[in-house]
């Protein structure tokens, strides 16, 4: 044993076999010589039982004294309890954020992620998370150990997905089908979102203690506060008349004011089925909509679209596809064709969602029949007990597609003439009274709507 200098250990022959130098004044601090050359600082020290060894560094980037001293530091933490040889091989094999994506992926196809209202995410939203997560987030942090990452990190992240360094066109699964990933703003937003709640599965399981990606600022999305105006509404309506002549587009066409007119998801009037639209007591029973099981109030003109609609009647679905029972699916192409370079460019179906919640309460109607009639999961306390409509949620949705009706059509009325001003509502109850004397006379059950 000596003490370690750079004289003794330049000095260090090679031999047949590694062997090692300790120094003397430093228990536990030593030299290996490698039987190719090599020399190496390391630490050995007993923890849980055994023996452990910790290595340091290379003799020539480190030199005998700076080596003696980060020794000093790590015996130091294990004389505190510490064990440094542990703690770098759990670094070793710390899991990056794609093998941690790969395990959400898993749980997410066997149901053991939740979704809004503690219910397994659908199978439209495992689509959308999974393209995400292999269209963003691995592509730029894949590699990245998980306990590594930092706020700057997840922000950077939102800075190159909102300026397109994602951005790729890559084929689908369907025959010619193409998926293109544009980036922006909003995608930014709801891919981080989504980060944030992997990393949050990541606590659960584990293997972080913290979420970098609480408390990041993110980009509004413009699009949820976009509202059509009545003149931008007839100018829908010009713009579905015009696209109408080409029967390709006859199906989006009809899809579009549909959405207009029920203020709707796109998916929900898209994958709508026959067996889920009731006329009779006029409204939607969505089997599968994004809250669930939800019933939705629907107008007279789309209660007549649907009835005149059922008579060519095809398939389970309302707008079917091309070849086996499907949904239509050329619509997003056929949306893009239409807006593209219109007056209305960068108007997507949700703006249609919030317009028709927008006419609502310019006409008058509460946000909790509103909330009502676009199936909102939190439109009042007792909303998630209701199973049936009553007529004054048949009368508002009346009111607000014949409104919207008219504006596509290019009708100028004032808004008075669908308020519900008190004659208006005389004259409704009284029909309604009248009806239900008449069915109760006749033993029947009183309909739903006035």
């Amino acid at each position: 044993m000596a003490k370690l200098t750079k004289r003794v250990v330049d000095a260090a022959g090679v031999h047949e076999k590694d062997y090692f130098i300790w120094d003397d004044e430093l228990p536990g601090f030593g030299l290996r010589v490698f039987a190719s050359g090599k020399r190496s600082y390391l630490i050995q020290y007993r923890a849980s039982g055994r023996t452990r060894r910790f290595t340091i560094g290379l003799h020539g980037i480190w030199t005998a004294e700076t080596a003696r001293q980060e020794a000093k530091v790590q015996l130091g933490r294990v004389a505190k309890g510490d064990n440094p040889s542990e703690e770098r091989q759990l670094d070793h094999k710390a899991i990056t954020v794609k093998e941690l994506c790969g395990l959400y992926v898993a749980d997410l196809n066997a149901g053991l992620i939740l979704g809004k209202g503690g219910r397994p995410k659908k199978p439209t939203t495992i689509v959308t998370d999974t393209g995400r997560i292999e269209r963003h987030i691995i592509p730029l942090i894949g590699a990245r150990r998980v306990k590594d990452l930092t706020k700057a990190d997840i922000n950077k992240i939102l800075k190159d997905i909102m300026a397109g360094k994602t951005r790729v066109s890559v084929k689908t699964k369907k025959l010619r089908g193409k998926a293109v990933v544009r980036g922006g703003a909003g995608t930014a937003t709801r891919t981080v979102g989504l980060l944030g709640g992997i990393l949050t599965y990541a606590i659960e399981a584990g293997i972080i203690d913290r979420n970098p990606a609480h408390g990041l600022r993110k980009p509004k999305d413009n699009v949820r506060n976009r509202r059509l105006t009545e003149a931008e509404y007839r100018t829908l309506g010009e713009m579905l008349r015009t696209a109408a002549k080409d029967e390709k587009y006859a199906t989006t066409v009809d899809i579009i004011r549909q959405i207009a007119l029920t203020g709707c998801r796109r998916s929900e009037i898209i994958e709508l089925m026959w067996a889920e639209a009731d006329t009779e007591t006029s409204c939607l029973r969505l089997i599968d909509s994004k809250e669930g099981t939800s019933i939705r109030p629907i107008g007279l003109p789309v209660v007549e679209y649907l009835e005149e609609r059922c008579k060519d009647r095809k398939g389970t679905y309302v707008f079917p596809g091309q070849g086996e029972d499907n949904a239509f699916g050329s619509f997003p192409n056929h949306w893009e064709q239409i807006f593209k370079d219109s007056r209305l460019a960068g108007v997507t179906p949700h703006v249609l969602r919030h317009s028709f919640a927008s006419i609502a309460n310019d006409l008058g109607f509460t946000e909790v029949t509103i909330a009502a009639l676009v199936g909102h999961a939190k439109g009042s306390v007792t909303s998630k007990y209701i199973h049936s409509l009553d007529t004054a949620l048949i009368m508002a949705a009346d009111t607000i597609a014949g409104y919207i009706q008219g504006l596509l059509d290019g009708k100028e009325f004032k808004q008075t003439t669908y308020a519900l001003d008190r004659d208006s509502r005389r004259a409704a109850l009284a029909r309604f009274l009248e009806r239900a004397a008449g069915n109760e006379a006749d033993g029947k059950e009183l309909p739903l709507a006035a």
